[in-house]
């Protein structure tokens, strides 16, 4: 996915609340508004299977839609929750002093964290992180959720930016590479108060207050597994059906979603060390088995045809990449066999994300697919 131009202004809470979480592969802000605007309206609902930080979800609220979406990536999902439903500053504020009190308790835990950690972070910062790690109940308080977003937003960046050693921004690097890293250029964590350092970032964002009350949700899980309880709440009308189904696929043997954010998922509880294959959940690697990739993208998309109105739109941003094209190209055949087809291309015209990561090669750019 293209970098997001940086060109931006911040006059509403919904703008100040929409870029939280640096996310791989995001959908840009400006890019989303305009899609559904176009194709929906005041109202309407709109369904993203595969949600990311919520960009789709997060648009449609901001533009008196309803969005929903499923995200199997915590992470990604922690972002969603903070930007829809967020605790005021001063439960923030409260929380994150709380937490500072807290972190006296677990210096014997940050001593024994391996040698990583130490090179990342600074000792009171270590006590803080496994003080959040451990008390903070991100999955079912308003509170914790967005303390935790936030928190995971300056977890880890550029030196003066986030409470980490130097580090790029949305991707944790490995262990081994960051440490050679670091002591070839001598560089040490950043000595800070964690809790000062995060409550300081709070006045801009809460500037111009928080997003509205929405009913707009993203669900915590795998869509394959998600979709059924989605068709229920349809069909028994706990749920409207939807006029826009608006996402983009993962990329075929492109990003381990699991891998790159694999300090952040520690903080939530993760392994201590990244892992290229997650204990459980098989759509959360680099999509290598082509059989089962096929298989996701054919089952999520036809369970997401059958939450849609007749006359809802299908947009879905994509690769061009052989692989990922043609097979989310069949899909979308299979699941809307009576609608009309085209496609849009959308070359790269900066470098993407992973220049950031040494990929200098070319790249065939990305192409949006639309269905009416």
């Amino acid at each position: 996915m293209a970098m997001e131009a940086s060109a931006k202004t911040y006059k509403t809470a919904e703008a100040r609340w929409a870029g939280i979480g640096p996310y791989y592969a995001m959908f840009p802000s400006q890019f989303a508004d305009a899609v559904i605007a176009q194709y929906t309206s005041s109202g309407d609902l709109v369904f993203d299977p595969f949600a990311g930080r919520g960009t789709a979800v997060f648009s449609a609220t901001a533009q008196s839609r309803i969005g929903v979406g499923v995200e199997i990536n915590p992470v990604g999902w922690i972002y969603s929750q903070a930007k829809l439903h967020p605790a005021s500053c001063e439960e923030v504020s409260r929380r994150y002093l709380e937490l500072r009190e807290s972190s006296v308790s677990y210096g014997a835990a940050a001593k024994t964290l391996p040698p990583f950690f130490h090179k990342c972070f600074s000792v009171d910062v270590r006590r803080y992180l496994l003080a959040a790690r451990t008390e903070l109940c991100w999955k079912s308080r308003a509170t914790d959720w967005t303390a935790m977003a936030l928190l995971l937003v300056h977890l880890h960046g550029k030196k003066g930016t986030a409470l980490s050693n130097q580090l790029h921004q949305a991707k944790a690097m490995a262990p081994d590479y960051a440490l050679k890293w670091w002591t070839e250029r001598r560089l040490s964590p950043p000595r800070i108060d964690p809790a000062k350092f995060l409550i300081s970032r709070l006045s801009w964002r809460y500037a111009k207050g928080i997003p509205s009350r929405t009913e707009s949700r993203v669900l915590l899980g795998d869509s394959v597994e998600l979709l059924p309880k989605l068709i229920g709440e349809v069909r028994c009308s706990k749920m409207r059906r939807a006029r826009l189904l608006f996402t983009s696929p993962p990329y075929f043997a492109v990003t381990n979603y699991h891998y790159d954010q694999w300090l952040r998922l520690w903080l939530l509880g993760g392994s201590t060390t990244p892992a290229r294959q997650p204990s459980s959940g098989v759509h959360q690697n680099r999509f290598e088995n082509f059989e089962a990739y096929r298989k996701l993208l054919f089952s999520v998309f036809l369970g997401s045809s059958e939450i849609l109105m007749r006359s809802a739109s299908v947009y879905v941003r994509t690769s061009r990449r052989p692989e990922t094209f043609e097979t989310t190209m069949d899909a979308l055949r299979n699941a809307f066999p009576r609608k009309k087809l085209r496609l849009t291309e959308r070359p790269f015209l900066r470098p993407t994300q992973t220049h950031l990561f040494g990929d200098h090669g070319i790249k065939q750019g990305e192409v949006d697919i639309v269905l009416t």
